[in-house]
């Protein structure tokens, strides 16, 4: 077992102990592996899903020969009865969570494409996927106003309003007031119905990775009613885009590293309470681009 990293410079802010417990979805490689590591050298116990079971352990083995504190489950976030297996097992082994990154994440296209034949499987494990497991472990939450549980959803900018022409639909995403989840998945049923008939390229949906966007503008819609849902109960909910990042999703293209998006990624995370801000999207590699989602 190797000798353990010195911890990041935001433990001098640190309201965290070895016993506070954070799982990262999809983090057997990419984006995922580099927070779950990032998170774990600072100290607090990790708990790293993935799918696909030999990833997901080899990326344990790794962590764990730097001496870091990371327990491993099989978790895919498309499957009701994974979510409720990895619930009952993270509630008798830990009793409770306080944080949660939602990162798993699929797109069956290219740099260069826009296809949605893969529409119905990309909105389940990017938006429904993290929806359900959100809404499973609330209960599970530790909430307190000493250290405020909180939630990052790995999103994307491609999912942003104003990445929508039709002005429908952000009329109702956008009433702060009438936003709720019938709204939310009932646009996403909307897109999905148009995939079926061949009309979605009319729609007035996002020109870049369509159905990828299409899953990321629904994430984000819900994390700010969950947000507001949420407000005064200790827990926090943003989103964070990394921005075009060398991983497999890319094809290894991008403006940075998995680890330098880890970095802000985990300082977003272990902000202190009182400076965290909750029902924000934050995007980039440079902590001061927060922005209403």
């Amino acid at each position: 077992m190797g000798s353990k990293k010195p911890e990041p410079s935001f433990s001098k802010t640190r309201w965290w102990s070895k016993d506070t417990v954070v799982v990262v979805t999809g983090a057997n490689k990419g984006i995922g592996f580099a927070l779950a590591k990032r998170l774990a050298e600072g100290g607090l116990t990790v708990v790293l899903t993935s799918r696909d079971v030999p990833n997901g352990l080899k990326a344990v083995e790794t962590l764990r020969a730097q001496g870091l504190s990371v327990e491993y489950f099989r978790l895919d976030v498309a499957d009701p009865a994974s979510i409720d297996a990895f619930v009952s097992w993270l509630g008798l082994t830990f009793g409770g969570l306080d944080v949660l990154v939602n990162n798993a994440a699929v797109s069956f296209n290219k740099i260069d494409e826009n296809s949605v034949k893969h529409a119905e499987t990309v909105i389940k494990t990017n938006f429904y996927g993290p929806k359900l497991l959100t809404e499973a472990l609330l209960p599970l939450f530790r909430w307190s106003a000493s250290s405020r549980s909180r939630i990052l959803n790995v999103s994307s900018r491609l999912g942003l309003l104003n990445k929508v022409s039709n002005p429908g639909i952000r009329e109702l995403l956008q009433d702060e007031d009438r936003l709720s989840e019938e709204i939310i998945e009932g646009m996403v049923g909307r897109f999905l119905d148009e995939v079926k008939l061949g009309k979605w390229k009319d729609g007035g949906w996002p020109k870049i990775w369509t159905d990828y966007s299409v899953s990321k503008l629904a994430l984000n819609a819900y994390s700010r009613l969950l947000a507001k849902r949420s407000e005064g109960h200790g827990l926090s909910v943003n989103c964070f885009c990394p921005g075009f990042t060398q991983t497999a999703m890319t094809n290894g293209r991008g403006a940075h590293t998995a680890d330098e998006a880890a970095e802000v990624g985990a300082w977003l995370i272990l902000l202190p309470p009182d400076k965290l801000p909750t029902g924000k999207f934050f995007v980039g590699i440079k902590p001061s681009l927060f922005s209403k989602l």
